[in-house]
């Protein structure tokens, strides 16, 4: 098979030939759940290796998309999954145990795992592409190139040439589009919709581009006394630093004050973060400088999706739980946002949603805010778009696919079949040094024992992700879900204490 140059003319056409066909395949399979169709999963996450090795157990987060196997509901429904290490049969065996209404060795013999075998920091998709019998054993895999679509948690160059090496088409943003998504592009699409968001300045190329826009914020604001510094592609907060005016003088002297200052005072969210690695990625990739919202405050986030006929659809709205010494670093959610403000969410969703879509957006993205109260209501400050998959994706996809239920876009509320109403907490990152000393198999054996456990017939309980991460970084994802808010955050809050009790018992002899 003679394949285009990544990047050339001939690529960009094919690729644009491929894409064609989403329309009609979301037409004809996307809307009937017993139409044939593969589903190719690339889980990887193509962001800047710099910043995603700072993620404690990142391999592992290609794990975050194995809710993907829950599709194998669709009883002819076929799931390639690709990934850079095997999977553990235990972790594989748990989710296609989750199922409902399909045995697993049926859901198993539509199952098709492959692996890179390369643990390298190099993203999954460029992996993929390295090795040409992996590649030709993905395309082996799918039945029908008419009916097939690859998924994968963000869209770049790699992964456009990934389509048409394997000749399917891309769920997801051209990869054209998504400096749509930048801290900088955010911006301009949040000043195109109309949206509110924190006085900054954007497109800084370098440090002094930085003291710069510092400067301006606290020249319009004389009582600003923060701001935020963001790398242009930083993500879930770890390329975001705060910079502190305290004792700033005033006139003249404040410019030679902030260029001497800036590398001592930045305060990042990433944990063992330096100026020293900062300001090279900084020079490198650019970035934007916004003034810091102060006082009782939130950080909701709204997900929607542009379908390929167009469609602007609603998925979810979430209350973000951060952390780091700034609160930026995203560790978690509950869903859905607060009835307070859910609806003021969906509104400010669609209009960044009819730009997007009026620029060629494809797929799902979330808008993130910082929120304060002002009087009777919510004031909502827009701070950025993701054009991915982002840390509610999956967790999202566990609550739909394990009830088959819906998120109603008039009440802010998630309700399954039988009319009652579900709420959940989540997290990517509940740590503790003690869960080293359990597997898998044996964090299983605790959420079965204790009654932890995702339970089919009441649909509440907590499901498990990251269980790869388990042995060797003591860190493990879940979602427990409930019939209310404050019973899923007992639920969860009960999981994590389980868990680490267990973990650090001496179990009795046989």
């Amino acid at each position: 098979m003679i394949t285009p140059k990544p990047g050339s003319e001939d690529e960009l056409r094919r690729f644009a030939e491929l894409q064609s066909r989403l329309p009609a395949l979301f037409r004809r399979v996307f809307s009937d759940d017993r139409e044939p169709r593969t589903v190719v999963v690339v889980p990887g996450l193509s962001l800047d290796q710099d910043v995603l090795a700072k993620i404690s157990g990142g391999l592992h987060y290609e794990e975050r998309q194995l809710s993907m196997l829950l599709l194998l509901r669709m009883p002819n429904t076929r799931v390639v999954f690709v990934t850079s290490l095997p999977l553990d049969p235990v972790i594989v065996d748990y989710y296609l145990h989750l199922l409902s209404g399909v045995p697993a060795s049926h859901a198993r013999r539509r199952l098709v795992l492959l692996t890179a075998h390369d643990a390298s920091p190099d993203t999954l998709t460029q992996k993929i592409l390295e090795r040409p019998r992996l590649l030709a054993r993905i395309r082996r895999a799918i039945d029908d190139p008419q009916t097939a679509h690859l998924s994968c948690f963000n869209a770049t160059d790699r992964e456009r040439t990934l389509a048409v090496q394997l000749g399917i088409p891309l769920y997801a943003c051209d990869p054209r589009l998504t400096g749509l998504g930048s801290k900088s592009g955010s911006r301009r699409i949040f000043r195109e919709a109309g949206v509110e968001m924190p006085d900054g300045c954007e497109r800084l190329r370098d440090v002094s581009d930085v003291v710069s826009a510092l400067l301006e914020l606290k020249r319009r604001n004389p009582g600003l006394e923060r701001a935020a510094v963001k790398l242009e592609e930083g993500f879930s907060g770890e390329g975001n630093a705060v910079f502190s005016y305290s004792g700033a003088p005033q006139g003249a002297d404040l410019a030679a004050w902030v260029r001497r200052e800036l590398p001592k005072r930045l305060e990042f969210a990433a944990m063992g973060e330096s100026w020293e690695r900062y300001e090279p990625k900084l020079q490198e990739m650019g970035g934007i400088v916004e003034s810091w919202i102060d006082g009782e405050k939130r950080s909701p986030s709204v997900q929607m999706r542009i379908t390929p006929i167009g469609g602007l659809e609603l998925i979810s709205t979430h209350d973000q739980v951060l952390g780091g010494s700034s609160r930026q670093v995203f560790l978690g959610s509950t869903f859905p946002a607060a009835t307070a403000y859910a609806r003021d969410l969906h509104e400010v969703g669609e209009r960044v949603g009819e730009v997007l879509r009026g620029r060629g957006v494809l797929g799902r993205f979330g808008v993130d805010f910082v929120s304060v109260p002002a009087g009777q209501r919510w004031q909502h400050y827009a701070i950025e778009i993701n054009l991915r998959k982002g840390g509610t994706t999956h967790t999202m996809q566990m609550l739909q696919y394990l009830t088959s239920g819906r998120y109603e876009k008039d009440t802010g509320l998630f309700r399954v079949p039988t009319g009652q109403l579900r709420f959940y907490a989540a997290t990517d990152t509940l740590q503790k040094d003690a869960l080293r000393r359990l597997t898998p198999e044996d964090l299983i054996d605790v959420a079965v024992e204790d009654r932890l456990h995702y339970d089919e017939t009441r649909q509440q309980g907590t499901a498990f992700h990251l269980l790869g991460a388990l042995s060797g970084y003591g860190k493990v994802g879940l979602v427990s879900i409930a019939k209310t808010r404050d019973a899923a955050l007992e639920m969860y809050e009960r999981t994590a204490h389980v868990l680490e009790q267990r973990a650090i018992e001496v179990p009795e002899r046989d």
